[in-house]
């Protein structure tokens, strides 16, 4: 589709800017007197925190907070953490001036996001294949990065949301 959605280790920018931190490497040095949080799945899967922390030899001040996806972006901006893993499309991440860190050993692997589609789907609806196809490439990071912040940062309509872009980059609408 043109974007990844690969891991993002995200520290406040204040604290990017303050300490001069580009990449993970970087703030390694930092991390003993730091607080993490990760979501489950990253502490869980083998792309995760396990390899992550071997790789970079992190260690944390205390055991890394599990939390909710979902909240983790606003724990870094309230202080409650110093270092959060996200994904690089999080709409948060520029609303919340909060920094990516360079993943600079090539840790993770990318997410390039590619339909995937039954095609019994593409029979019933033969209408599908065409309008994927002209998504193709269509999408930049920064692009889903707007869109998920119009989406979860400012509430608006998913529907309203993917209408407008279509209709701004000039493709089909559909219905």
């Amino acid at each position: 589709m043109g974007f990844n959605d690969t891991f993002a280790i995200e520290i406040r920018g204040e604290d990017a800017r303050r300490l001069g931190l580009k990449t993970i490497s970087q703030a390694a040095a930092y991390t003993p007197q730091w607080r993490a949080g990760f979501g489950y799945e990253f502490m869980e899967r083998p792309d995760g925190y396990r390899g992550l922390a071997a790789t970079y030899g992190l260690l944390f001040a205390q055991a890394p907070r599990i939390m909710d996806l979902g909240l983790l972006a606003r724990a870094l901006k309230d202080k409650q953490l110093d270092l959060a893993a996200g994904n690089t499309t999080d709409g948060l991440i520029p609303a919340l001036d909060l920094y990516v860190l360079e993943d600079d050993k090539h840790y993770f692997p990318p997410y390039e996001a590619v339909p995937i589609i039954r095609q019994e789907m593409l029979q019933r609806h033969p209408e599908v294949g065409p309008a994927l196809e002209e998504l193709a490439g269509k999408l930049s990071d920064d692009d889903m990065r707007q869109l998920n912040y119009a989406v979860d940062g400012q509430h608006q309509d998913v529907k309203q949301v993917v209408k407008q872009f279509l209709n701004t980059h000039r493709l089909r609408t559909g219905n």
